[in-house]
């Protein structure tokens, strides 16, 4: 049965006068008839059953709508930008970052069922804003040295400040807000508009702009000689810059920020523990917070507004495995706290001679403060290969360059394919080309595109500051990263991986999708998917690179992918993995169905066609969540207040009935550590919860850029770095165009960059670490 009930509003409106009619004002009313029908009734005795284990389905139009209710008083009582809340009246953090922007602390919050019951998951975060204020005042703080009487000297500034920002009046009583559109050309004392003054089918007359704000408002316009602002969308709608002030909560982006304000607003973001933990209180607690404004309480839901205690365990970290300069195998124990360590004395396992390279310096012709010193910089790139025991001859190629040449599609490409015949005709191999830059740039995507899939070049970029600075780190850095791309082992872990004992191969996958940003609706997605090549270090991994359609995260083609990648590894070991861990990476808890039901069964359908059958486990790495822990005691962290590397956390605030957890492998130094949640979906191999933590623990020290272990599961992090370097090669598809060319930009996007042959790899370069 449908149960309606209709409700009569009432509604009355001022009609105003057409201009200058003395008319008095006059009231209508008008009578509208309001349905509302019943639709559903959510029954919450649901998720009782699914906390408890009785039912399997989560029941998501429940959270949804407890969701909405524990939102609802922030939404009202602060600034909401994207799913996170910043209270501003009055702020609960709050720094001036200057020229007319704020960094203003927040929160956001989910509901999570979890085995203790529905938890409410807050953390902090921060943003920069527009300040609520006069336009005048803004463009006075915003633009250094303004001056309104030498307006156009700065109208580009002021527009570039300006334009599709959004304002209210005060010149009358309005909550409307506004939208500027642009400045008037003319200064406001000669701005004037048509107006019908009659009500008749005469000439519409013009009017001044500076009389009707006198005539209507009984307002003199103080600043005459500057422009005006256009508000109208679809027609004029002029107002002074007097009479606006700019709405409170406008986003700033961040990379528009200075480097002074950048740092601060990252110095913020970077809380430390106890000042985040305190933080997360004050908002939980305020009356802008989700338990306030007695939302919850009407809907019968009771919010403790304490944390939650857990107890977590502490994963000891791995023996490792190295090398010394003599060629010799040492072992490392590295200590619990930070769990780094330093190749003083030390080596990689597996170094890469390095014999034929060559260095492009783009400096060469520019300002003398970013030249490179090349012959120092080369000196201390052999001497640091020294100190290792691996051998590095002089560089057989040395080009001079710049910044320009860089930033050119055909230039560079023409320099690049010079380079790749001249080696050719003299029957050298290039094993890679060192690509010293002044500063980032846009040119930094073609040379990545060109030399990965049309030339087959192994590049390696660093900046010229870094190199003329000469500290050991930063040439340490280079080395891993080149010998890695190579093909060498920087660490292995001494006793292997846990869990994995025997003859049998095994393979990790790594998968992932990058999507464009949130306003590009055309350009595609992109999905990686990397691949351990060897074992039983498992520490080398092959990559493919595939466009697919906007916003789409279910991986096309996933079996497809995957086997190809287990036929490289047939090529490079004599045999098929018989065993396969998937780490699945960008996904929510609502697709998992789809990564389950979809990806993973694609892949075993692709396997049976060709009468391969290993063993899968499936499993979720999440770095987005609201999850944080903090040590109860200064004693039971580390020294910068965070929890220890190798904490896990299974108990009380994990899945009420599935296979997760979550671990902290890294040791945080700035911040707050922010652990990874892992969550099973398909395990045909039996872990326990022990082996499974402690072998992705492990496999976290055999990230192959840096000497210490990473927050993430290499496999993942791989992958991720690959979906970013099919990224740059689709801009740099966009960007080879010419100016001049009459092919829409969005056109090219819907098109060529969908080809799967504009984004495959050199042959050369399909199996090694390119993408590090």
């Amino acid at each position: 049965m449908t149960v309606q009930k209709i409700f009569i509003v009432q509604y009355s409106y001022q009609k105003r006068p057409l201009l200058w009619r003395s008319l008095m004002e006059r009231t209508k009313r008008s009578f509208h008839s309001v349905t509302l029908t019943l639709v559903n009734k959510l029954r919450l005795c649901k998720l009782m059953d699914y906390l408890s284990g009785h039912n399997l389905s989560i029941p998501r139009d429940i959270l949804q709508c407890m969701d909405v209710v524990v939102k609802e008083n922030p939404a009202r009582r602060t600034v909401s930008v994207g799913g996170r809340y910043y209270p501003t009246n009055p702020p609960v953090v709050m720094k001036d970052l200057h020229h007319g922007i704020i960094a203003v602390g927040g929160f956001q919050h989910s509901l999570k069922p979890t085995s203790q019951g529905l938890s409410l998951c807050v953390d902090y975060s921060v943003l920069a804003f527009r300040k609520g204020m006069p336009v005048l005042d803004f463009l006075h703080e915003c633009i250094d040295n303004f001056k309104l009487d030498e307006f156009e000297k700065f109208r580009k500034c002021v527009e570039g400040a300006l334009v599709g920002l959004k304002v209210n009046v005060t010149h009358r009583k309005c909550n409307r807000k506004y939208i500027i559109s642009r400045l008037t050309p003319m200064i406001t004392r000669y701005v004037t508009f048509p107006i019908d003054n009659t009500g008749e089918w005469n000439r519409p007359k013009d009017v001044s702009l500076l009389t009707f704000f006198k005539d209507k408002y009984g307002k003199e316009i103080m600043y005459k000689d500057i422009p005006c602002l256009d508000l109208g969308k679809d027609k004029k709608n002029y107002v002074p810059m007097e009479f606006c002030v700019l709405v409170e909560g406008q986003r700033y982006p961040r990379d528009r920020l200075d480097s002074i304000s950048a740092n601060t607003l990252k110095t913020m973001s970077l809380a430390h523990p106890n000042e985040r933990e305190g933080a997360i209180h004050k908002m939980v607690q305020s009356s802008d917070g989700p338990c306030s404004g007695g939302f919850t309480q009407n809907f019968g839901m009771n919010v403790k507004t304490t944390m939650t205690t857990i107890v977590a365990r502490v994963l000891g970290p791995p023996e490792l495995k190295l090398g010394d300069p003599n060629g010799k195998i040492i072992k490392l124990t590295v200590d619990l706290e930070k769990c780094h360590w330093n190749l003083a004395g030390r080596s990689m396992v597996e170094g890469k001679p390095v014999e034929n390279w060559g260095i492009i310096d783009f400096t060469s012709f520019g300002p003398s403060k970013y030249k490179l010193r090349g012959k120092d910089f080369i000196q201390k790139l052999i001497g640091k290969y020294k100190k290792l025991g691996i051998y590095m001859q002089e560089p057989i190629w040395y080009e001079e360059s710049s910044m320009k040449i860089l930033a050119c599609y055909n230039l560079l490409s023409e320099l690049l394919e010079k380079i790749k015949n001249i080696c050719k005709y003299n029957h050298v191999h290039l094993q890679f080309l060192l690509c010293v830059m002044a500063k980032k740039s846009p040119g930094y995507k073609y040379l990545k595109w060109i030399s990965e899939t049309k030339l087959g070049i192994v590049t390696q970029c660093c900046l010229s500051n870094g190199a003329n600075e000469a500290e050991d780190k930063f040439y340490t850095n280079l080395a891993l990263k080149i010998n890695a791309k190579l093909g060498g082992s920087n660490v292995e872990l001494s006793n292997g991986l846990p869990y994995f004992v025997g003859e049998e191969h095994v393979m990790f996958l790594g998968a992932d999708v990058n999507h464009p940003g949130y306003q590009d609706t055309r350009s595609p997605s992109i999905a990686a998917v990397v691949a351990t090549v060897n074992w039983p270090a498992a520490n080398r991994y092959a990559a493919r690179v595939c466009p697919q359609y906007n916003r789409i995260e279910k991986i096309l083609s996933f079996g497809d992918v995957c086997l190809e990648l287990v036929s490289c590894y047939r090529r490079m070991n004599g045999v098929r993995p018989e065993r396969i861990v998937i780490f699945r990476d960008g996904v929510s808890e609502y697709q998992f169905d789809m990564v389950l039901n979809e990806e993973l069964l694609d892949l075993k359908r692709v396997f049976q066609r060709v009468d391969y059958f290993p063993t899968i486990t499936l499993i979720v790495a999440q770095k987005r969540h609201q999850t944080r822990f903090f040590p109860e005691g200064w004693r039971d962290g580390s020294s910068s207040g965070n929890i220890l590397p190798g904490t896990v956390v299974d108990t009380k605030v994990i899945h009420p009935f599935e296979f997760d957890f979550y671990l902290c492998s890294y040791h945080g130094n700035l911040g707050t550590s922010k652990p990874t949640h892992y969550h099973v979906l398909w395990d045909e191999h039996k872990f326990t919860s022990d082996e499974l933590q402690k072998l992705i623990y492990h496999m976290c020290f055999t990230f192959a850029k840096c000497t210490k272990p990473v927050s993430l599961v290499p496999p993942v992090y791989y992958a991720d770095l690959a979906a970013y370097r099919g990224r740059l090669y689709h801009e740099a598809r966009i960007g080879m165009q010419s100016p001049n060319s009459t092919k829409d930009a969005s056109s090219l996007s819907r098109t060529t960059s969908f080809e799967q042959g504009f984004y495959s790899l050199h042959a050369d370069l399909e199996n090694i670490m390119f993408f590090i």
